[in-house]
């Protein structure tokens, strides 16, 4: 997909304030993951980060909290005039979420190798089962997303081993 400048930029300036909250949720132990949702005049709807840990709850990802507090705030299911931007592509629960909401647009920052369930391990948006087609955009931000990942599971992993009183090298 081809996008002007302008377009990018705005792309970048969400994805940056969903990569805060990624930051924030990992500050709190929680895989580093933030979405934000904006309607078409570019305020922001909703937001959301991991709470899986705090919350007790295998449905509280950082998409799912922001299309429920968007719904809520909208008064509607249908969020077809919005777009999610999420640091990590979301996993098949998300992306049945998103095509279930709606969503006008859903930008992401990097590949999800694991699960993603839009492009890198399966599609949702575009299988037979999805009676909403999606527009995408993946890679914004993609090496900030990616390293921040990293860096939150390469401390996370450091952490466990110390606790464990193996030497890591």
């Amino acid at each position: 997909m081809l996008i002007e400048y302008p377009e990018y930029l705005k792309h970048r300036q969400w994805m940056t304030y969903a990569l805060e909250l990624a930051k924030a949720a990992g500050n709190v132990g929680e895989v580093p993951v933030g979405a934000v949702i904006v309607n078409s005049t570019g305020n922001i709807i909703a937001e959301g980060e991991n709470r899986k840990e705090r919350d007790k709850d295998p449905t509280a990802h950082a998409e799912i909290i922001a299309i429920r507090t968007a719904s809520q705030k909208l008064q509607s299911w249908r969020l077809h005039e919005c777009t999610l931007y999420v640091t990590l592509e979301p996993c098949p629960m998300c992306a049945g979420a998103i095509v279930q909401s709606r969503l006008g647009m859903l930008v992401y920052g990097v590949d999800d190798t694991k699960t993603g369930a839009i492009r890198s391990v399966i599609n949702i948006p575009d299988s037979a089962a999805s009676n909403h087609r999606l527009k995408v955009l993946g890679g914004i931000l993609e090496s900030a997303c990616r390293e921040h990942l990293q860096a939150w599971f390469a401390t996370r992993r450091l952490q466990k081993a110390t606790d464990r009183g193996q030497t890591v090298q």
